[in-house]
């Protein structure tokens, strides 16, 4: 494969990519490649703990050094471009890696990566080329540490705004607390535990990830409920219930935004969860498959935390017969599928109740 076809396909894959660590893996194998080297390192500065550090380097795992340490620390010093024929005699060079590493380093090119405003965010190191690096290298290297700084500055604003969306789900689902407090770790409890059965049902990590933050807002559409309806003791009478049923709806219309994959599933959950498998729900009737996987997860996972859960005077069921319960619900109430998933790994879930309980 040329480098020009190698580049290509490296362009073409990395748009589609999300996850950091991967992306950087990628582009650590570009390097590799097309300066025909044994393997590459890509350090990222932490601008926090003043250090250097790199998520993926071939052939170690994470390695973590003084921002000022190594050739890497010399070239954020410089801003410049460094090749060494014989790294043991490089003044710069820190030998403790290859220690750690049992590999041994002869010679070396490493660069600069800088963001849009020209700040550097990082250092591209090419290590053991069979010749020596010529000026050729420099240039291509160079041209890909722009690429990777473009690529990287792009993840890490995408990184910002997942955190910022964090956060506002967060405090959304605590205003929610405040109209119909539930026990405190509630939220927290489904989210964990649905995220553990997206990953069984074997979806993706980042979906389970997202999943796991959007399913703490299911019951977000209550702020909209009036108090004397969430707050009271006895049973709702038929106005009352026709209001109740309407906190999915609302729900949705708080959460819904086409910019943002989290708040869609957010939404989509929030409007869902009260859905039946066999179309006895609210507020549309969809049965089956109608109804969103991550809403038939998030159905099945508030209902146990709920049963087994103390609430006010009303006191928690005790395992079993919220096992049992489950089993009586499917293909009723919930997933038949999702269920079966639920319960083949009842004990991690007993863990998380454990672990976060009120």
């Amino acid at each position: 494969m040329d480098k020009l076809e190698i580049l290509l396909k490296v362009a073409g894959k990395l748009p589609r990519e999300k996850n950091l660590n991967n992306i950087i893996t990628i582009l650590s194998n570009l390097a590799r490649d097309i300066i025909e080297v044994d393997r590459c390192s890509l350090f990222l500065i932490d601008e926090r703990k003043n250090e250097l550090y790199t998520i993926f380097a071939h052939g170690v795992d994470e390695i973590r050094i003084p921002i000022t340490s190594g050739i890497a620390g010399h070239v954020v010093k410089t801003g410049k471009p460094y090749i060494v024929s014989d790294a043991y005699k490089s003044k710069f060079f820190n030998p403790e890696i290859d220690k750690i590493s049992g590999y041994k380093t002869r010679n070396i090119l490493a660069v600069p990566i800088f963001d849009s405003k020209g700040r550097i965010i990082g250092v591209y190191q090419a290590i053991n080329k069979p010749n020596k690096f010529n000026r050729i290298d420099v240039k291509l290297m160079k041209l890909i540490a722009e690429f990777a700084g473009a690529t990287i500055e792009t993840q890490m604003l995408y990184e910002k705004i997942k955190v910022a969306h964090k956060k506002a789900l967060i405090k959304l689902s605590k205003a929610a607390e405040y109209k119909d407090p539930e026990s405190p770790n509630h939220f927290l409890r489904v989210g964990l535990i649905s995220s553990l059965l997206a990953e069984k049902l074997g979806l993706d990590e980042e979906r389970c990830e997202l999943l796991m933050l959007a399913s703490t807002m299911h019951d977000i559409g209550k702020i909209g409920i009036p108090d004397s309806i969430l707050q009271k003791s006895s049973r709702l009478d038929p106005d009352e219930w026709e209001i109740m049923k309407k906190h999915p709806i609302i729900g949705y219309e708080l959460l819904f935004d086409e910019d943002s994959e989290l708040l869609q599933m957010a939404a989509i959950i929030a409007l869902e969860h009260h859905e039946r498998w066999d179309g006895k729900g609210y507020p549309f009737g969809k049965k089956e498959k109608e109804i969103s996987i991550w809403a038939r997860i998030v159905s099945i996972v508030d209902n146990f935390d709920t049963l087994t859960t103390d609430k006010g005077e009303r006191e928690s069921w005790n395992i079993d017969d919220a096992l049992n319960y489950m089993k009586i619900m499917k293909e009723k109430a919930f997933d038949p599928e999702i269920v079966e998933v639920f319960l083949n790994n009842v004990e991690r879930v007993i863990e998380i109740k454990e672990k976060y309980k009120d």
